[in-house]
């Protein structure tokens, strides 16, 4: 079948764009904040909430839901030849501390009016189409983020996944079962044909440049690294300055450095230092452990490999100069990514078609786009966002920059489905 039949073929259906707002602004109840963002972290009661409503909706649109042994959710709407492998769509559902209406669940409701669209204009399709929801892609609760993903691509072991604990010491798979959300079917076994994944940008480019939609080429690579320096507690009045284990003070010098690091190796280059733990947190104790985190992140691998060397070796002078023990423990990498070509001309194709300003761009952010790229033929597409805000509660987009998201999704993938 020749692409310009594939692409005229897809026909006019469209999604109903005020059913999709009405059911961001419902998800948003299920951990809503007073500020008016959402805290929903990754299995927890307020994330059982929001996946019951996904099942409860996505059957009422004939859809048969299952969920994997990671708690990885998909709702199935089916095809003419049922037993080809299906095109999915996906995002998540679990939100940061202080999360926002948008980030991760644009992309499962896109979906789901994608699957409404079809269902209500009773448009066939030859594969099967699935919604997916992915367990704990925040990374918040259990680090690394895009962890399910990651399991269900083969990059972490689900054993390690079930095993990982969050601060508090609970284990990943106790709370997995604990709202019941284990599923039989191993994770990474479920079929698919082609994976499209609809997100805010999560930064100001779209929206300085007055894109409607941004047509992601890939992802930047990005490592994050746990630090632990380990000094003295003392007290602060009568602990002399020259006989102090200040673990603090060289800590502010270590994440000075990541700051200057990124800035050294510019212009793409972004370092970031987002957790500190100080212990024991006492006003009048000088502080004898430190901990934080580092992410690094650039779409060119070696420039990611550089940042790190440097900071290691800077961080290893900090520590000996000031006579404490230092440990970092890289704790994610993952390299950047290069979507589908075919995939990502569907898209290109379906926002030229229906009229919508649109420019390509590399995804600053991760995504379990990310991870799925390893697994098939994948593709994002990026709406703007006010102010490139995003892992905050003033997370912002329009109405109509998601539904002409949700409506290039639609038009992906039908196609897709009509050229694979």
């Amino acid at each position: 079948m020749s692409m310009q039949y594939a692409s005229g073929a897809v026909g006019n259906v469209t999604v109903n764009g005020v059913k999709l707002w009405d059911d961001i602004l419902e998800t948003a109840r299920f951990g809503g904040t007073p500020k008016g963002g959402i805290k929903r972290l990754a299995l927890t009661e307020e994330d059982r909430q929001v996946r019951d409503w996904f099942v409860r909706t996505c059957e009422a649109l004939g859809c048969t839901v299952s969920h994997d042994s990671m708690g990885n959710q998909f709702a199935r709407r089916p095809g003419t030849e049922d037993t080809l492998p299906p095109i999915t769509m996906g995002s998540h559902l679990d939100t940061q501390p202080t999360g926002g209406k948008f980030d991760g669940i644009v992309g499962v409701l896109g979906g789901l009016a994608v699957l409404r669209a079809l269902q209500e204009t009773g448009r066939e399709t030859r594969h099967p189409i699935e919604l997916i929801n992915w367990t704990n892609e925040e990374g918040s609760r259990f680090s690394p983020a895009m962890l399910s993903s990651g399991v269900f691509a083969g990059v972490f072991t689900e054993q390690e996944a079930l095993d990982t604990k969050d601060r508090e010491g609970v284990r990943l798979g106790d709370a997995l079962e604990g709202i019941g959300y284990r599923g039989a079917e191993v994770c990474g076994a479920h079929p698919v044909a082609a994976y499209f994944e609809l997100h805010i940008e999560q930064g100001p480019i779209l929206e300085v440049e007055h894109k409607t939609i941004g047509i992601v080429t890939g992802v930047q690579g990005m490592r994050w690294y746990e630090v632990t320096l380990t000094g003295r507690d003392s007290h602060a009045g009568s602990t002399p300055m020259r006989l102090r284990a200040d673990t603090l003070v060289t800590a502010a010098r270590m994440i000075d450095a990541v700051q200057t690091i990124a800035l050294e190796h510019g212009p793409d280059a972004v370092g970031t230092v987002g957790l500190i733990e100080n212990r024991p947190n006492s006003r009048n104790v000088v502080p004898g452990e430190v901990f934080f985190t580092v992410d690094f992140r650039d779409p060119d691998d070696s420039i990611v490999q550089k940042m790190e060397d440097a900071f290691y070796a800077q961080a290893s002078e900090l520590a000996e100069k000031a006579g404490l023990t230092l440990d970092i423990a890289r704790v994610w990498d993952t390299p950047a990514v290069q979507f589908d070509p075919e995939c990502v001309a569907s898209v290109t194709r379906a926002a030229d078609t229906l009229g919508y300003p649109a420019r390509r761009i590399v995804s600053g952010a991760g995504h379990d786009a990310t991870y799925m790229a390893q697994v098939a033929p994948t593709a994002m597409i990026f709406v703007p966002c006010a102010g490139g805000l995003s892992h905050n509660e003033e997370e912002s987009a329009e109405p109509d920059d998601v539904t002409a998201g949700a409506n290039v999704l639609l038009r992906a993938v039908l196609e897709t489905d009509m050229r694979l």
